[in-house]
């Protein structure tokens, strides 16, 4: 098998149709595919439906949400291609797309992870000008400055007539890797329960000298935040993740010093900003979307206060923090 095609689902189930559609009429004269979807829905239901409507596809039920890494590493263990393509369910992929993706990733070993352009519905195109976080391009106004500052050099990196471009990482929501460097670079970190793992896995993968490639020619549908916007208590959820997962993140790839002033940084940043956010939302407290700043607040101060408590950074949701806790 060359390829087994990835997708960790969470009641996105109609977008995972159209996914599942798109990977259906693809004809496998140039290679061959599986595709694999990790369900962490919990929808027997729904889940038996789709069994019966796509025969050809594996689907296999999480015990429970354990995020995304684990769902992709779940994944993992049951594929058997020699290439291992993650793609979210909110994504509609073509033949094209796979076949330059494989092509480039047989005829580059030093490519260790590469993607391509992805356009939202409305047609526009992703910002596919991507670093590693740092003191410099973390914040929106130090990325601004620098952005400002190097303005030739990117122009000139991420210049797009060029057929491929080497940002530091690239969205997990299409992502080709080869069972070899999976292996090597020790699969997704299952620290991260949403959010960050894609650009933990690339920074992985780059410390082994192997280049994050990103394929300008070619482009897939991306309707983003499909399962993530379901519903305000969800974007609330997902929204407290990502700062959770920044920490995460930083806690991995910093040292000494740099680490704690990052960690403090983004801390007094971020609980400035929701607190301002609190207040208003206790102004307007009469309408929903205004009353979970509150909520956000004091659930974002929660988190803050058992970090030391609990010796980590984690979510709470991680896989590997619930493993601690056994």
């Amino acid at each position: 098998m060359d390829i087994s095609i990835i997708i960790v689902n969470y009641r996105s189930w109609n977008l995972l149709k159209n996914c599942l559609l798109s990977l259906q009429i693809i004809e496998q004269d140039k290679f061959t595919f599986e595709v694999i979807v990790v369900d962490n829905s919990i929808n027997k239901k729904t889940l038996n439906s789709f069994k019966q409507q796509f025969l050809n596809v594996y689907f296999y039920q999480n015990q429970d949400n354990n995020g995304f890494s684990h769902g992709n590493n779940l994944g993992v263990k049951k594929a058997i291609g020699n290439y291992f393509l993650f793609l979210n369910p909110d994504t509609i992929i073509t033949k094209k797309v796979i076949y330059n993706l494989h092509n480039k990733a047989k005829n580059n070993n030093d490519y260790a992870i590469i993607s391509c352009q992805q356009i939202n519905n409305r047609g526009k195109k992703q910002d596919i000008r991507k670093f590693f976080p740092s003191p410099l391009t973390h914040f929106g106004i130090s990325r601004a400055v620098y952005r400002f500052i190097n303005k030739q050099t990117i122009t000139s990196k991420f210049n797009n007539l060029k057929e491929i471009v080497f940002p530091d990482w690239v969205s997990g929501s299409l992502l080709l890797i080869s069972k070899t460097w999976f292996t090597q670079i020790g699969g997704w970190d299952e620290d991260f329960w949403l959010y960050y793992e894609d650009v933990d896995i690339c920074k992985k993968a780059s410390n082994l000298n192997g280049k994050i490639a990103l394929l300008q020619n070619i482009s897939i549908t991306h309707l983003h935040g499909g399962s993530s916007r379901l519903n305000l208590q969800l974007k609330t959820l997902t929204k407290m993740e990502v700062i959770i997962s920044q920490h995460v993140y930083l806690n991995k790839h910093f040292r000494g010093v740099e680490r704690y002033l990052f960690h403090l940084i983004i801390m007094l940043f971020i609980l400035f900003e929701k607190f301002l956010f609190a207040i208003l939302g206790a102004i307007l407290i009469f309408i929903p979307k205004f009353r979970m700043h509150i909520i956000f607040f004091f659930k974002l101060l929660k988190y803050y206060i058992q970090v030391p408590l609990n010796r980590s950074w984690l979510s709470s949701r991680s896989v590997n923090f619930k493993k601690r806790g056994k």
